[in-house]
């Protein structure tokens, strides 16, 4: 079945579940706060909401460069499967939650278990597929992401319906059961040549790192992945708030409001960015690079918008543009990676991508709580516009590849 023109797509089509799942377990919390906080008092605070936003990004963070190393040396398949189990009966345990700390804790081991999975899936996708397809294939997979990440905000209207025990055992054990369909449907792709390099490094497990390491090119890759993770990780966690109080509604209707433009707009986004992509890249080197700058470029007025605006028309847009643009950016990074570095060493480059990302979501996501009790969230979101665009530039002045795929 491996062998088959269609088995590419059809693991794109397992992991976009996955990736569904990863977002959803996670983003569900950002919109429960307010049912949530009836019975834990200590959420009520959102200096320590954001405390517990940021516990999952810190362990995430940390163990995203690990991932990526486990990821190079062992079966990939095994690794998705147990990291989406474990996960999923995380966020099953949190309907059990009693206090504050209970809460916290569990939201660090699922940082452990999600961090897991991306650099594995992502390394995975990119073997699958050639440079005429990697970054639609990379693309759809991340419609995965923003789609979970708008079942997410869904989780304040059915708690409010159910309870927010019921929400987190509900979706929990969904990914319970479809870490069974993995292991039925899901295969591993090791070249013979790649499989016999990793016998041969078993001794050097840090030989990855000191290759990426070297190389300026990865060094502006992580720069360029890290900045525009700052307003990235802000909209996941921040931007239902920011709806609820710059427009003044609910947050139980502020937060499928936020959450389905975002994931509409980066849906429709990677899918352009994809298929721009993959064709001009053939036609140019970096082609792969001016579509991501030209959706990056777009985040910058939208950033504007989302922290100073208060109609309705003005917030949206400016959301929609801002999904839209980080779409496009979002599709290319890893095809931008194997333009710069071996597929040897492909999920320890991501997972290096994902921790120095992740770190900078995770001090944002503090900063902004600490700005919603102050209330001055809009004035800081509309100032990270300033820092994308440094971030640009750098990528555009510095970053030049000289094939369509490193070997």
């Amino acid at each position: 079945m491996t062998q088959s023109k269609k088995y590419p797509w059809i693991v794109v089509a397992l992991l976009w579940m996955v990736a569904l799942l990863n977002y959803m377990d996670r983003q569900m919390l950002s919109t429960m706060k307010p049912t949530m906080m009836v019975d834990i008092s200590e959420l009520q605070s959102a200096t320590n909401f954001g405390y517990l936003m940021a516990i999952f990004l810190w362990i995430y963070g940390f163990m995203s460069p690990l991932s990526g190393i486990i990821a190079d040396r062992m079966n990939r398949k095994w690794l998705i499967v147990g990291s989406l189990f474990v996960w999923s009966a995380v966020t099953f345990a949190m309907g059990y939650a009693k206090a504050f700390d209970q809460l916290y804790w569990l939201r660090a081991a699922m940082g452990v278990s999600e961090a897991l999975y991306i650099p594995a899936g992502l390394s995975l996708i990119a073997d699958y597929h050639s440079d005429k397809t990697r970054s639609l294939a990379v693309g759809i997979h991340m419609t995965g992401l923003y789609m979970g990440q708008a079942l997410g905000g869904f989780g304040a209207t059915i708690a409010a319906e159910y309870s927010w025990q019921q929400t987190f055992h509900s979706f929990g054990i969904i990914g319970i059961v479809y870490s069974v369909v993995l292991i039925l449907f899901l295969k591993e792709k090791r070249d013979t040549e790649k499989a016999d390099d990793l016998i041969k490094e078993k001794s050097s497990v840090f030989k990855g790192l000191g290759v990426l390491f070297v190389n300026i090119s990865f060094w502006i890759i992580l720069f360029y992945f890290a900045i525009p993770s700052l307003p990235g990780w802000g909209v996941k966690n921040w931007l239902p708030t920011l709806f609820a109080e710059n427009l003044n509604i609910e947050m139980s209707k502020a937060g499928p409001l936020s959450t389905i433009t975002i994931a509409a707009s980066s849906f429709i986004g990677v899918i352009f960015g994809g298929i721009l992509s993959d064709r001009w890249v053939q036609k140019n080197l970096r082609g792969r690079i001016y579509t991501s700058a030209i959706g990056l470029g777009l985040t910058i007025p939208a950033l504007l918008f989302i922290g100073f605006g208060h109609s309705l028309f003005a917030v949206i847009g400016a959301a929609f543009c801002f999904g839209f643009g980080f779409g496009m950016f979002d599709a290319n990074n890893v095809p931008i990676l194997c333009q710069f570095v071996s597929k040897k060493y492909r999920a320890t480059a991501y997972g290096l991508m994902n921790m120095v990302g992740v770190f900078a979501g995770a001090f944002i996501t503090d900063l902004l709580g600490k700005s919603t009790d102050s209330g001055k969230l809009g004035k800081d979101f509309a100032m990270l516009a300033g820092i994308v665009a440094v971030a640009l530039i750098i990528q555009l002045l510095f970053l030049r590849p000289k094939n369509k795929e490193f070997t």
